[in-house]
């Protein structure tokens, strides 16, 4: 079979154990991303199988219509919105996407964000490679307010750490992740009118749907403390457009630590976010680490082998199996 894998930035499934598993078939690796469906096409190519790495492509109808002898997507992560399910399942493709995800790996990301911004570790390092010494005053997290806008499998994490460091946990989110906090012993913000003004350090962990595009206001980050600090891992899309660029550069928040854009990779070095000194930006690496692409590439190469032998696994668009 021939497998082209894409947005494979490091070229990692090679180094990955579970590659030999693939011995025998045709595997390219592509280690940059193509917005062009037109020369993604030709990377494609008449590849049989299709390998996503999470979210960063998307498969649209047009560019399927360029791909005639595709018939497997297979992909590292569950979320599925970036991929046309109607039109694969219309051309026979099948999409396997799930698996357990590693949330440790995102929530020790968010907590080194956190300490890098504030003790000032980027502006720190430069300086002592530029000849000079201590130029700034860190900030504690014992005594100081974090608050966790919606408490699941990462938020809990990153509040587990909070609490060990002794700061205190201020709760906010949908229903479920509320009662999740009160189970937890964690307080909850009366409302979101207090928990940002209230809050020291905010970490956004939820998903992006209909519901939480944006749900994160200009209203919200202006209630915020000159001194706080934002940090988001999750997608950059929880923020309405534009409102945190404008919110740092008006003061509040005073900080922002920053792993998602709206359009990835970001490699625009005057991006407006990039350029505040104010912010810290990272290449969206919360889930980038050895062990978790070994668990996800592992998913992926089951997918494979399971299709191949006529049980596939992680099935997202199951009509396909049952076409005649």
């Amino acid at each position: 079979m021939k497998i082209v894998v894409i947005d494979d930035y490091q070229d990692a499934l090679r180094r990955m154990s579970c590659y030999d598993k693939l011995a025998g078939h045709a595997v390219i690796v592509f280690t940059d991303t193509e917005k062009d469906p037109v020369r993604l096409a030709a990377r494609i190519g008449d590849a049989e199988c299709l390998v996503l790495t999470q979210q960063r492509s998307w498969i649209k109808r047009d560019l399927l219509d360029c791909l005639p002898r595709l018939r497997l997507i297979s992909q590292t992560g569950r979320v599925t919105a970036h991929i046309d399910l109607k039109a694969c399942t219309e051309r026979g493709i099948l999409v396997c996407a799930g698996g357990k995800g590693r949330p440790h790996s995102t929530a020790e990301l968010a907590w080194a964000l956190i300490l890098a911004a504030l003790r000032h570790i980027p502006e720190e390092v430069n300086n002592v490679r530029a000849g000079r010494w201590q130029s700034t005053l860190g900030a504690d997290v014992y005594g100081k307010t974090l608050g966790i806008y919606a408490l699941g499998g990462i938020g809990s994490i990153v509040a587990n750490i909070g609490q060990a460091f002794g700061a205190r946990i201020l709760c906010w989110g949908r229903g479920a992740s509320l009662e999740r906090a009160r189970a937890a012993g964690y307080e909850v913000a009366p409302g979101r009118a207090m928990f940002f003004p209230e809050s020291d350090i905010v970490s956004l962990h939820l998903p992006v749907v209909r519901e939480t595009r944006g749900i994160i206001t200009a209203a919200d980050l202006g209630r915020m403390k000159p001194s706080a600090l934002l940090v988001n891992t999750s997608r950059s899309k929880l923020i309405e457009d534009g409102a945190l660029v404008s919110a740092l550069r008006a003061g509040r928040p005073g900080m922002a630590a920053v792993d998602v854009y709206d359009d990835e990779p970001l490699l625009d070095a005057n991006h407006p976010l990039v350029r505040l000194p104010n912010a810290i930006c990272t290449p969206h690496l919360g889930f980038v680490t050895a062990a978790t692409y070994e668990v996800h590439y592992e998913l992926v190469v089951q997918q494979i082998l399971t299709y191949l032998a006529g049980s596939p696994i992680h099935v997202v668009n199951p009509e396909v199996l049952t076409r005649s």
